[in-house]
């Protein structure tokens, strides 16, 4: 028993240690006014002058947010019909940006957020994700409360072709081509090479996976525990770099992840959290805590400043 209380003793020394290094400090850091104090879930460039956020709270409405300025000013859009939070963001190859959330709703526009129009799969779930790699068909994700999930794919007017249910939840799906996609969720990831009709499971688990960042063949997905892992090779193989289940660690729960470069990457969770790689992932610093909001997504200027947008219509506008 004395053993034990040692060894518990010396895992929590380790861990306070590790708390207590020396934190990066970024250069400046400004709060957008984003015009509204719902949850910001995503945010995204479609060229180098548009941006836009979006979100909202749960089951009273949307938000969305634009930029016309490379993310320096923005302003709310209140003129959506949708009623009800939106989760998922995807920009198809031709620039629609496709908004999904709960009851099936998707908020579609083609004009760079200019104006949107409202559309529902009529299987009413609750979408995480989702785009359109081709015209005639969209792949949608959903989950209920991590335990199921389904992936939709529709047609352009967005009713359902077909239906794929699994026994855990899913929280993205990123496309690499017309053909070619991967969904991420409780403890799997998965990848279709024939537009959403089979879906192959890759050898890859130990966390609730949240998000991917990819350049070329190198990829990268951080999880909810903290653990980040990576694929030199669009997947078929995965190294650990970060382990979240390592008591040693501090415990991170992240939501989005970016590179740049294959060698510059940054990851962002709850509590504030921001932290840096330098050398492709494998070590990662964090940096100086600025807020106490959670954030949910990291996109990269043209400037080469970070745009992260988080709870309480949190967006900040960040420079290292």
């Amino acid at each position: 028993m004395r053993s034990f209380y040692a060894l518990v003793s010396i895992l929590f020394i380790l861990q306070a240690a590790s708390c207590k290094r020396d934190l990066l400090e970024l250069d400046q850091t400004w709060r957008m006014d984003s015009g509204t104090t719902d949850r910001l879930n995503n945010v995204a460039f479609i060229n180098d002058s548009t941006c836009i956020a979006a979100g909202g709270s749960t089951f009273d409405r949307s938000a969305i947010a634009l930029s016309k300025d490379g993310g320096y000013t923005w302003k709310a859009d209140s003129s959506t019909e949708a009623p009800k939070e939106m989760y998922g963001m995807g920009i198809s190859p031709t620039g629609t940006v496709y908004l999904s959330g709960i009851d099936g709703d998707v908020l579609v526009s083609k004009d760079m957020g200019a104006s949107w129009q409202f559309h529902r799969i009529d299987n009413w779930l609750v979408y995480k994700g989702g785009n359109f790699p081709t015209p005639d068909t969209g792949i949608f994700v959903s989950s209920v409360l991590q335990r199921e999930s389904t992936i939709t794919r529709v047609d352009s007017n967005f009713k359902i072709l077909d239906e794929q249910t699994f026994e855990f939840g899913l929280n993205n799906i990123y496309f690499t081509g017309t053909s070619t996609a991967y969904v991420l969720g409780y403890g799997a990831v998965m990848k279709t090479s024939d537009r959403g009709a089979h879906w192959k499971f890759l050898d890859i688990d130990g966390d609730n996976f949240t998000s991917m960042a990819i350049i070329g063949n190198e990829f990268w997905i951080c999880g909810a525990a903290g653990s980040i892992f990576h694929s030199s090779d669009a997947g078929a193989s995965w190294e650990r770099f970060r382990n979240g289940n390592d008591i040693t660690r501090r415990r991170y729960m992240l939501r989005s992840i970016l590179f740049t470069t294959p060698q510059l990457g940054w990851a962002v969770g709850d509590d504030g959290l921001v932290i840096f790689s330098q050398d492709g992932g494998r070590n990662w610093m964090e940096y100086k805590t600025f807020t106490t909001n959670h954030l949910r997504s990291i996109a990269a200027c043209p400037d080469g400043d970070l745009l992260i947008a988080g709870t309480n219509g949190a967006l900040y506008r960040i420079r290292q």
